[in-house]
């Protein structure tokens, strides 16, 4: 069962993903930054082809002109009911690569901008980021992360990530801490 929606159905990940990305590319473009969208599609395109179109870019642009920011709502259990996990994160890859930076990046922009959530983090190797073997993150050339904008199975999260404040907030984060990490 791949979960993409919360306990009562209301709050659809895809489309949450899709809509805080757009967010972020067009205020980057505001900014005089190269961004576009990695899957602007409304369909599902397989990791595969993800990992492809970004390797793509890494071949044209060069892998130092290149990043990559994967958009997501954690989630708990099943599914089927309310959890109380909650928390905004950040993975990459393991070892320590220019993610890492990266990830250093978007998580002091969360730190900031979600003032009185929680920010979840894994120091055991130095840094906050989670690592972990997620395909896109171990598949292209250039710096990548993954975020976890709160948990789609939590009633309060949920109420975050959909209200304009919230919306706009991790849409802050995600802009400052990529322009942040590109100005270093």
């Amino acid at each position: 069962m791949v979960l993409n929606c919360n306990p009562d159905g209301h709050f659809l990940e895809y489309k949450f993903n899709r809509e805080i990305a757009r967010r972020i590319v067009l205020d980057l473009q505001d900014r005089g930054y190269d961004a576009e969208l990695l899957v602007p599609e409304e369909t599902d395109i397989p990791l595969k082809e993800r990992a492809r179109r970004v390797n793509s870019h890494c071949a044209a642009l060069g892998k130092e002109n290149v990043i990559l920011v994967s958009i997501h709502a954690n989630a708990a259990g099943n599914g089927s009911k309310w959890f109380n996990a909650t928390g905004w994160s950040v993975y990459t890859s393991k070892g320590h690569t220019k993610s890492d930076n990266l990830a250093t990046c978007l998580a002091e922009a969360a730190i900031k901008n979600l003032s009185g959530r929680k920010i979840r983090s894994d120091w055991s190797d130095g840094d906050i980021d989670f690592e972990e073997s997620f395909y896109l993150l171990n598949r292209t050339l250039c710096a990548a992360c993954l975020t976890e904008n709160g948990f789609m199975t939590n009633l309060s999260d949920v109420s975050f990530l959909q209200s304009l404040s919230g919306m706009e907030a991790i849409t802050m984060l995600h802009v400052e801490g990529i322009c942040d990490y590109l100005a270093r």
